[in-house]
């Protein structure tokens, strides 16, 4: 009984401690984005002598028309929308296919050619930009979206394979088998078998792609650079950058974090919505 009574203690402190964890964690994470928040709306002197959490004394607007038409950001958050849109597509297209013909199929090395794409995790972006610089140059695509969206989905397959190929294998064969059974060829099972039936875990790794292609800001520096007609193939995160150095010397402080907010504000809106399938999609490729 002492025994049992110990772990029990101990299994409280140690969950008082995880969510002591998380409410510092959370903290962390909110108290940046209120002040971006706020300061979008004040004045300089507000932003650097004011209270930094306080209220604005005048809710200005006039910052997020300035962002969006003068800072140019409207223009960079539609080119990262279509980007984006366009190489998230692609990437759930050809990984969820090979996905699933390397979980669901055997034949002579499927092994070797999963093993491949695991690969692809270990090497950081920072180590192929040279690489992907001259092929895409070589490709003749520098400077356009067409070479960045191809680079974004293979920058993207490794953990797309890795994650829906865990899944694919959980799916039951009962299932798939009754559709041979039926006369479905193997296109018909996947995409109107398997697919409706890996919704969770394609959603998952749908948004996951989202948030991390939409804050991507190596890739698009090397593969679009300046120039007055450059520019207006950037994506977000440049033209932010672009205000960021542009604001010391402008002294355009609520333009920038107008910016940023316009930045985060669709990212948030996803999560917030697929919350649900997010944490299901995680959870249901567990247990098989």
């Amino acid at each position: 009984m002492a025994n049992k009574s110990e772990k029990r203690s101990s299994a409280g402190v140690l969950n008082k401690l995880s969510h002591v964890a998380l409410a510092v964690w959370a903290i962390l994470i909110i108290y940046p984005l209120i002040f971006t928040f706020l300061a979008a709306f004040k004045s300089n002197t507000e932003i650097f002598i004011g209270n930094p959490f306080a209220l604005p004394s005048h809710w200005d607007f006039n910052s997020f028309a300035r962002a969006w038409t003068e800072a140019k950001v409207g223009t960079y958050f539609l080119n990262s929308l279509f980007v984006v849109s366009v190489s998230t597509f692609g990437t759930m297209v050809l990984g969820a296919m090979a996905a699933y013909v390397l979980a669901r199929y055997e034949f002579i090395g499927n092994r070797f050619i999963y093993f491949l794409f695991i690969a692809g995790l270990a090497f950081p972006v920072y180590l192929a930009l040279t690489p992907l610089y001259i092929v895409v140059q070589e490709l003749g695509l520098l400077g356009t979206h067409t070479g960045l969206i191809l680079v974004y989905i293979a920058y993207s397959l490794p953990f797309t394979v890795f994650f829906l190929a865990a899944f694919f294998k959980t799916l039951p064969n009962a299932v798939a088998e009754a559709a041979m059974i039926d006369g479905a060829s193997h296109t018909k099972l996947f995409f109107r078998v398997m697919m409706p039936m890996a919704k969770p875990g394609l959603i998952s790794i749908t948004i996951f792609n989202i948030i991390g292609q939409w804050n991507q800001y190596v890739l698009p520096v090397s593969l679009l650079p300046g120039g007055a007609e450059g520019q207006e193939k950037w994506l977000l995160t440049q033209g932010i950058a672009n205000i960021s150095t542009a604001a010391g010397y402008q002294a355009d402080w609520p333009a920038l974090f107008a910016a940023l907010s316009i930045a985060i504000i669709p990212m948030i809106i996803v999560y917030t919505i697929f919350q649900r399938q997010i944490q299901s999609g995680l959870t249901a490729g567990a247990v098989k």
